[in-house]
């Protein structure tokens, strides 16, 4: 019988508000939908407001099945302004919104300790009160679990003193070049791509880094190890939640123990598939 894996994201659940309409977004919920798609039991911690948009969006996990740990404070549910240039979104994030003050309740807690992966960012942990609840949700993880940090530097949300107890959280760091060349001027890394990475991986005891690079391809990172991959020719219609699959993709091919070559092929072409529609959660297969 294949093992079930348990798989958690915890931090932001908002609306992406696209021109075409509202979509449900939120890297951390992306991240669950993708597992949980690739056959993972999978799980939210957020938090949304008590209003019609945080009505909608429970409804909504549910209607996708999956399972969410939220609470619900007394501010609105999150929502992004998205505009696309030729598919590429750019992203006005508004502040003092539900996910800003997420905590964990005891549920939560006792899913946690019993997850083989939980996946983490930096925006969520703008606010103290939801830095706070993301340390905590990570320190009460297995020491097998994978420690998944997708970094995502948005706006003014970040600061040296974030990233560096971020990646004292992590075992795993996903990130994309443009945020390698702030993390780089931040933490005085020099060489090449390959020799940053390699850097940060024995600065902050990291198992694996993956690198990605738009249109120009991902490379991954162990410590003994370097796999490149290109992106798969597609009819692009958008790129929203292209890095979510990405990394919801390579996690199950970590848990599952495949190759790092055959993961990141597979995590390639997932994530391409993804951009063939509009939106971060399209329900698509591997194949």
């Amino acid at each position: 019988m294949v093992k079930k894996f348990r798989v958690t994201g915890i931090g932001e659940i908002l609306w992406d508000m696209l021109p075409d309409g509202k979509k449900l977004g939120g890297a951390p919920g992306n991240f669950c939908f993708h597992t949980q798609n690739l056959g993972a039991e999978s799980a939210i911690i957020s938090a949304v407001g008590k209003d019609d948009n945080g009505e909608e969006i429970s409804a909504n996990l549910k209607e996708k099945g999956l399972k969410a740990f939220l609470n619900y404070p007394d501010f609105p549910s999150g929502y992004v302004t998205v505009k696309l240039n030729y598919g590429i979104p750019s992203y006005i994030i508004h502040e003092k919104v539900a996910w800003d003050f997420i905590s964990l309740n005891e549920d939560a807690k006792g899913w946690i300790t019993q997850t083989d992966a939980i996946c983490f960012g930096t925006l969520a942990q703008r606010s103290e009160t939801s830095c706070k609840a993301i340390g905590q949700a990570i320190q009460t993880a297995p020491a097998h679990a994978l420690k998944v940090l997708d970094i995502n530097l948005r706006q003014q949300y970040y600061s040296n003193e974030l990233l560096e107890a971020s990646f004292n959280l992590a075992n795993v760091v996903k990130l994309n070049d443009e945020e390698l060349e702030i993390i780089s001027d931040m933490f005085s890394l020099d060489g090449t791509d390959k020799e940053k990475c390699h850097t940060l991986m024995e600065k902050f005891g990291l198992k694996l880094i993956a690198l990605t690079m738009g249109s120009q391809g991902s490379w991954l990172y162990s410590e003994n190890e370097a796999s490149f991959h290109p992106v798969p020719k597609v009819k692009v219609v958008d790129t929203i939640g292209a890095g979510d699959s990405f990394t919801a993709a390579m996690v199950m091919g970590l848990l599952q123990q495949k190759p790092l070559t055959e993961l990141h092929s597979q995590a390639s072409q997932y994530a391409a598939k993804v951009c063939t529609y509009s939106g971060a959660t399209p329900p698509i297969s591997m194949n």
